[in-house]
């Protein structure tokens, strides 16, 4: 892993209200990184992917970039700047094909940053050239959360949040996604930053995992350190999913 820091939060604070979402986090994110974010529901993650995607701008603190602060910029504004996102739910173009949704990440953000990777390539990569003509809705949900990772990667983005891309899916293709998730990062070199449920999917993939309680960072540290800390499983794991772990 790269030891060159590509994204910090320094004190970054969402307020709604009087409601505090996040709360004075910090974190620095290296190249080639992957930092895995749980918490229990309510926890502030999605929030805070928020703020680094530019949909919400922060109450305080700074979200630097290669040491550029883009907190409060448009959401497009980050995605050219080389951070892409995912959604929970997938949202394809309806009504266009597996290929015409990836053309049109391509010519969003591709557009402004280069193409360095051809349409093609992606549909290799999230393994779906053979139905690149398929209409998205007639699409599992599987390759729909595919669908969706190909868009973002075709804004040719240096950083990728993912949320949730494993969730709802069978053991064999949570397993498809975890491989497609290890080939964005290795063999492209992605920065990557993922929200996820499914425990043994994040310790699984992890560098690294942020744990969020109430706003708060809990604990920054390798899945093990996370995995055994008592807060951490207080608030979040349970003892029986660390039994199951280290089983």
């Amino acid at each position: 892993m790269n030891s060159e820091i590509i994204l910090e939060a320094r004190d970054v604070t969402k307020n709604f209200g009087g409601l505090c979402a996040i709360n004075n986090v910090n974190i620095s994110l290296s190249r080639g990184e992957i930092l895995g974010l749980i918490g229990p529901n309510g926890a502030g993650k999605t929030t805070f992917f928020n703020v680094i995607a530019g949909m919400y701008k922060p109450s305080s603190g700074r979200i630097l970039f290669k040491g550029e602060d883009i907190a409060g910029l448009p959401p497009y504004r980050i995605c050219w700047k080389g951070i892409a996102r995912t959604f929970q739910q997938p949202q394809p173009f309806s009504g266009l094909t597996v290929y015409e949704n990836i053309l049109t990440g391509q010519l969003f953000g591709g557009a402004k940053r280069g193409f360095n990777k051809s349409i093609k390539e992606i549909l290799d990569l999230i393994e779906l050239r053979d139905k690149h003509d398929w209409m998205v809705e007639n699409l599992t949900a599987q390759e729909q959360k595919k669908v969706e990772i190909g868009k973002a990667l075709a804004c040719i983005p240096e950083i990728l949040l993912l949320d949730e891309v494993a969730a709802g899916l069978t053991s064999k293709e949570q397993e498809s996604i975890k491989k497609l998730v290890l080939d964005v990062k290795e063999r492209l070199g992605i920065t990557i930053i993922m929200i996820e449920h499914i425990m043994e999917t994040i310790m699984n993939l992890s560098d690294r995992i942020l744990v969020l309680n109430n706003g708060s960072v809990l604990k920054i540290g390798t899945p093990n350190e996370v995995a055994s800390d008592g807060a951490v499983i207080e608030a979040y794991l349970g003892k029986e999913f660390v039994k199951h772990v280290r089983s």
